[in-house]
């Protein structure tokens, strides 16, 4: 195929979906929020922790995965998964979290990527909700990656809003420290949420304009 031909091939293939849009950053940041503007202002949001949850549910392999690697530990009375458990173990422990990780991801994946696909009809664009959106392989399936970042008062300060005590916020916090500035150089806009919350909001509508007419631009070849 001639270059010109390849360049058209591939205008075509972005004229034939959405616009994808892969959401990221640390833990109470506003992933969520965002998503939930995203959705609100007609697109469809696929959010990979929600999906994460469903493959460790009793009578999946990796709910008996988690319970054969961790133990009773993380073994409620019933005999299913205690989240909360597992949780306090992985947030400590980067060894653990890693292994937990080696379990879920390979399991989430094929859902996501059908959950894409699914998602995909009827729509101008499509975010995918994910911490580990770079990490995992998913930002090229993207055609934006947007950071979501705040400051870290704000961030325990939501933790602790969600109902966590503090020592469990900043224990996640911790986990995570340094992943903002780890993933900057992938993303494409670095969006903010240290600001009121109609703030936020102007500047997540203004990015999605743009990005719209990004893709836009690349459907038509320019």
């Amino acid at each position: 195929m001639s270059p010109r031909g390849e360049a058209d091939a591939v205008a075509a293939a972005v004229r034939s979906r959405p616009l994808r849009i892969g959401l990221t950053g640390p833990i109470g940041c506003g992933k969520s929020t965002i998503a939930g503007w995203l959705r609100a202002w007609g697109g469809a949001v696929v959010d990979a922790d929600a999906l994460a949850r469903e493959v460790t549910r009793p009578g999946e392999p990796a709910h008996d995965a988690v319970l054969a690697l961790f133990g009773d530990a993380v073994r409620a009375a019933d005999g299913t998964l205690d989240r909360a458990a597992l949780a306090a173990i992985v947030f400590r422990d980067p060894g653990a979290l890693a292994a937990l990780e080696r379990i879920v991801h390979p399991a989430v994946r094929p859902r996501i990527m059908a959950a894409l696909a699914a998602a995909e009809g009827g729509v101008q664009f499509v975010a995918l909700e994910a911490i580990k959106l770079i990490e995992s392989g998913y930002a090229p399936l993207c055609d934006e990656v947007w950071l979501i970042t705040c400051d870290p008062v704000r961030q325990r300060d939501r933790l602790i809003a969600r109902g966590l005590a503090r020592e469990d916020a900043e224990r996640r916090m911790a986990a995570q420290a340094g992943l903002s500035a780890r993933l900057a150089p992938a993303a494409t806009r670095i969006i903010e949420t240290d600001g009121p919350r109609e703030a936020t909001a102007n500047l997540v509508a203004a990015a999605l304009t743009s990005a719209l007419a990004r893709h836009r631009a690349a459907g038509a070849g320019v």
